[in-house]
């Protein structure tokens, strides 16, 4: 991930100081640990300005609108506590080519500021702290206490002092290219690590696409550049530092990240807010993505190892319990033959009552012929009570398992980040394994409506046009199913395989034609845990004759009705990467 270093935290706040001040501060909302938003309202707008001190994606830039949802944390209460009505007069840099923002706040623009807020864009070491005017620390995003850092601990009601001053050289425009090469050719070495050794202001990110567009390799060595390879690479830093001088940035994509200098640009981008918003918002989403597909997938195949051995365990004991017969008519055919028992006998081989077949039946000697099939009769119950007992244990475990397949199939489907919509579906399966009580609350912050579902399904159009919509989840599918779906829809699912639910969307007197059918039955075998399979059995019916059981987890459906396709998932998954 690329990290905002000084050039971009430049640009970034140099575009906010020229478009959102004087910003009247409406709003503060905390989203995680690392990152809140300060709702700002000037004349023209109203936004959001993001501030993050996440260890890998610390910045400062103009974002989305928080979520809908309660925050519970206790930094950005504090800091809305004192904000609140105030005015953003100002965002300056401590000093120089530090990359420490000093966010002023006063009652209206003019007056002298009552509030800092320190925004410290420094990698792992990143912070956000507030003081009063008197620069005494009111609260801060980290504490850090003396044990911690005995050269700057960081606590509230403690003077606020900056971090250390950098020792390296100050880059200027005024340096000539002797003083400059000899600078960086002073200690021989690969031209990335001696640029940044050697002054303030330099990012891995920076100096490897400055060497790039002089045509150079950032790993090789000083001692192989000629005279012309140092008087292009000193072309690129000037251009660097008049950038920084006159606040001329050209941001946009780049094949590994974003450039706000213009090199190795290959898609131009308007607004640097939006560019760094897009970028930070993408992946840390899709790492938040890959840690809790990784979790859930973890913890449900540890849930159906135990459930499963339970399974067995019962069907273990069903099938000892099949015996009860057996003994039963050992019992039987002892006592009508009970003048066949000889004292001290071990076995004893009687004809069976239908068949005439002989049937050997063990025996304890020290008990008679009455005795032993007693013993007989009353293990043929103890059977008959341990099956009526453990039948129910076992419908019931196999009813858990064949939910947690369901929503095992529902996580397999969302293989890769694409949207927000796939991380968003992955939440809502988070969040119903804790409605159920499969995870602990404690794990992870609940939603403020537990049975609420998004409505961001799979969207595609059949041939003759009708929309088509599919779950991603077992919350997804009760909306769809139960509450979405209208008289004229048809319900489709794979035939006894866990899958989503998909609704073919019908206006009133409309007939699907059979490509449609197969179009929607292909995409309901696709998203089913046969995906790999040729051909999947698919049932479709009205809607009306879809039901929930009482009782029943998020996504089981039970219907009658219904008639059978075969889906073919290669062709919806030719039809996918067709669109893409």
């Amino acid at each position: 991930m690329q990290s905002v270093d000084f050039t971009t935290l430049t640009a970034a706040s140099s575009d906010i100081c020229a478009n959102w001040l004087p910003a009247r501060v409406e709003q503060v909302y905390q989203r995680d640990r690392f990152w809140i938003v300060l709702g700002l309202r000037t004349l023209q707008q109203r936004g959001w300005l993001d501030i993050s001190w996440h260890p890998q994606a610390a910045r400062i830039c103009i974002g989305d609108p928080p979520p809908r949802k309660p925050d519970t944390f206790a930094f950005s209460q504090q800091i809305l506590h004192q904000l609140s009505g105030l005015a953003l007069i100002g965002i300056e840099a401590i000093a120089p080519w530090e990359r420490v923002l000093d966010l002023q706040f006063a009652r209206r623009p003019g007056e002298n500021p009552l509030f800092h807020l320190y925004v410290e864009i420094m990698g792992k070491h990143s912070n956000v702290i507030l003081t009063a005017a008197n620069q005494e620390i009111i609260t801060a995003a980290q504490q850090v206490s003396p044990q911690q850092s005995s050269i700057r601990p960081v606590q509230t009601g403690q003077p606020y002092e900056f971090p250390p001053s950098l020792t390296n050289d100050v880059p200027s425009l005024q340096e000539s290219q002797q003083r400059w090469q000899a600078k960086v050719s002073l200690v021989p070495g690969a031209l990335k690590r001696c640029l940044i050794k050697s002054y303030r202001g330099t990012s891995p990110a920076l100096v490897e696409s400055m060497v790039r567009a002089a045509n150079l390799d950032p790993e090789q060595s000083t001692e192989t550049l000629t005279p012309s390879d140092w008087e292009q690479l000193f072309q690129r830093w000037q251009e660097w530092l008049e950038a920084l001088e006159k606040s001329h940035f050209q941001p946009g994509w780049t094949a590994k990240g974003y450039t706000v200098l213009g090199w190795e640009m290959i898609q131009p981008v308007k607004n640097i807010q939006d560019l760094l918003n897009q970028y930070y918002t993408a992946l840390l989403n899709q790492q938040e993505f890959q840690q809790l597909r990784q979790q859930l997938s973890q913890k449900l195949k540890n849930l159906l190892e135990k459930l499963q051995t339970k399974a067995n365990n019962f069907s273990d004991r069903l099938e000892q319990s099949n015996r009860a017969d057996d003994y039963k008519q050992q019992a039987d055919l002892l006592m009508a033959h009970l003048q066949a028992w000889e004292p001290g006998m071990t076995k004893i081989t009687l004809a069976d009552f239908e068949t005439g077949a002989p049937v050997t039946i063990a025996l304890e000697p020290e008990k008679n012929a009455v005795q032993n099939a007693q013993s007989l009769y009353k293990r043929s119950g103890k059977l008959k009570r341990a099956r009526g007992a453990v039948e129910p244990l076992l419908a019931e475990v196999n009813a858990e398992i064949a939910y947690l397949q369901q929503v095992e199939a529902a996580i397999a489907q969302i293989e890769k980040y694409h949207t927000d919509a796939d991380l968003e579906a992955l939440k809502e399966i988070r969040e119903e394994l804790i409605q159920q009580r499969y995870l602990e609350d404690s794990e992870y912050t609940r939603r403020s409506d537990a049975n609420s579902a998004s409505t961001n399904f799979h969207r595609y159009r059949t041939p003759s046009g009708f929309e088509l919509l599919i779950g991603r989840n077992n919350r997804q599918n009760d909306y769809l199913t139960f509450r979405l779906a209208g008289d004229y829809d048809l319900w489709f699912h794979a035939q006894e395989i866990p899958g989503s639910h998909v609704l073919l969307r019908l206006d009133p007197g409309a007939v699907p034609e059979t490509a449609d059918l197969q179009f929607t039955a292909n995409f309901a075998a696709y998203y089913s845990r046969s995906r790999q399979s040729d051909q999947v059995p698919v049932v479709y019916t009205e809607p009306k004759y879809v039901y929930k059981p009482k009782g029943a987890k998020p996504g089981i459906a039970l219907y009658k009705n219904e008639r059978l396709l075969w889906g073919q998932p290669q062709q919806a998954e030719a039809y996918l990467r067709g669109e893409e």
